[in-house]
Formats: C-alpha cells, sequence, structure tokens
C-alpha cells in the first residue's frame, strides 16, 4: 500500500491498483457492511477494515490522498494509528492553497439503540467524547478530545485494538480478524491483557475514540461540532453519519474563520507532502 499527494479538492480516495486502479471515494455513500471493522463498496469492488487510516488522516489534518493498495484489505500494522502517524510526519504534511471546508453541524442528530447512543450537536472546533462499558476487566470508562487541539498524534494514535481470547474461534469462524494477533491487538482475558502491558491506562477508551474519528471521516469532510457517544460501534458510527447527510438542513458547508494570531493549518487544505520533493509516497508495506 502507498499514499500519493493529491490536488486540493480531492478528498480521501482510495484506488485498487490490482482492478485497473478502481477508485472508491471514502465517503458515506459508500459504506458496505460494518460489524467488527468499518469496509467501503463500490460497484462490486470491496475495500475494508479502513478505519485506522481515515483516524490517521483527520486526525493529521490531511484532506486530500489517493490510497493504492493491491488487495481488499487495508494492513492492520499494530493494531493502532501509529505507525501512519510516523510515515506521515516522515514524508511530510504540505498546505494547499485553498480554505478547508467544514461540515457545520446546525443541529443536533442522533442515533438509539437501546442503552447504545451516539449524536453530533453544534459547537466550536471538533470535540467528541466517548464513554465505554464492557465486561471485565475493561469497564466503565471516557475519554473526550478536541482534535483542533491538534493532540492526536500524542493522545489518540498509539491506542491499539483490543478483543476477548474467548470470542477469538467464533469471530475467526465468521472470516473476521484474520490477520489478528498479539503484535497487533490487545489480548484480553479476563483477568487482564494476556500480551500486556497497555501502552496508556485508558488505551481501550481511547482506541474507540480513535475507530470513531475514522469512521466520521466517511461524511467526506471534517466536521465542525461536538460528538457524544457511549457504548458505541462501528455501526452506530456509520449510522450517525448517514442520517446526518440525508438531514441537509441539519448542517451546513462553512469556512472556518482564521483569527489572528491563531494557527491556519486548521483553516486551509493539507495532503500528505513529498518531503520537499525527496520521498515521492508513503509506502505501507503489506504481508501477503
Amino acid at each position: 500500500m502507498r499514499l500519493l499527494p493529491a490536488p486540493a479538492g480531492s478528498g480521501i480516495v482510495f484506488r485498487r491498483t490490482d482492478l485497473d486502479n478502481f477508485e472508491i471515494p471514502a465517503t458515506g455513500r459508500n459504506v458496505a457492511k460494518v460489524s467488527y471493522a468499518t469496509s467501503l463498496m463500490r460497484q462490486g469492488v470491496l475495500i475494508s477494515t479502513t478505519e485506522h487510516l481515515l483516524s490517521a488522516l483527520i486526525g493529521m489534518g490531511v484532506d486530500n490522498v489517493i490510497i493504492e493498495l493491491d488487495n481488499l484489505e487495508l494492513p492492520i500494522l499494530d493494531g493502532s494509528a501509529q505507525p501512519y502517524v510516523e510515515a506521515f510526519l516522515t514524508a511530510g504534511i504540505k498546505v494547499q492553497r485553498r480554505r478547508r471546508e467544514y461540515i457545520r453541524v446546525l443541529r443536533p442528530i442522533e442515533v438509539h439503540e437501546g442503552e447504545k447512543f451516539i449524536g453530533v450537536y453544534p459547537g466550536d472546533g471538533y470535540s467528541i467524547s466517548y464513554e465505554i462499558d464492557f465486561p471485565a476487566p475493561i469497564g466503565h470508562d471516557s475519554f473526550s478530545v478536541d482534535l483542533e487541539t491538534e493532540t492526536y498524534g500524542a493522545e489518540i494514535a498509539a491506542a491499539r485494538t483490543f478483543g476477548y481470547k474467548a470470542d477469538e474461534e467464533k469471530l475467526r469462524n465468521m472470516g473476521l480478524i484474520r490477520g489478528a494477533g498479539p503484535e497487533n491487538a490487545i489480548i484480553l482475558s479476563a483477568q487482564g491483557p494476556v500480551n500486556g502491558p497497555l501502552r496508556i491506562e485508558d488505551e481501550y477508551v481511547r482506541h474507540k475514540v480513535l475507530d470513531l474519528i475514522g469512521d466520521l471521516a466517511l461524511a467526506g469532510r471534517r466536521i465542525e461540532g461536538r460528538v457524544v457517544a457511549e457504548r458505541a460501534g462501528h455501526a452506530m458510527h456509520t449510522a450517525l453519519v448517514s442520517r446526518l447527510m440525508k438531514d441537509r438542513g441539519a448542517w451546513e458547508l462553512a469556512y472556518v474563520t482564521i483569527h489572528d494570531g491563531a494557527a491556519q493549518n486548521g483553516a486551509v487544505e493539507r495532503d500528505a507532502a513529498d518531503l520537499a520533493g525527496q520521498l515521492p509516497h508513503i509506502t505501507v508495506m503489506m504481508n501477503a
């Protein structure tokens, strides 16, 4: 897989090089199936496990990029977004000559499913608050972050995906977690991580925030608003995107005002640059 710079206004686009460079834009209308990961499909062409890369792109402020890959699944790497973030910083991120267009939330949109809930509300910046409640040993936890503070790399990127050892056989029989193992996920027993220690004390909830940022990238633009989630998951994340996109009166396209003395990177589009011409693309090696 490799990431290529793209012109301003291009958005995030996946390109299947093994299928005549067939392209699938990373937008909500192309969401295919959502269970333990988010997949995209267009005209029968599938791309799966998109959320970690999309999260890293949005978290690091990359608006325009072409993602080339030669099979249907993105690499899970170490189960977090940290390898992507490190690759972006190595290659460089270029500020483009175009103001960033946001989805400004005008009124609340909510999705409920029993005790599970997710909603997006009007607000300054792009803030996310997530609350989880899993069986032992995880339990209840919560975490909040504002992406406009540009702390994604320090606060979110390193949090790894996780799963329960007791569920492994069932998930593999369903054709899921094919590449998962102790090197790219936190494996949990009733007593705690079997491949610990945790990188961060609240790594589980931070990873849920990581996933949510990636799934909300399918809105096609950064959001200006406040997102709150309780016990949600990929299906509810993408359901919120779908409901928001369908309710055209709930949002508007807007440019964020650049205030005197404020950093301008948040108000202009950026793409994955090429280290002043020395590195033509970001390359991530994928095992066959």
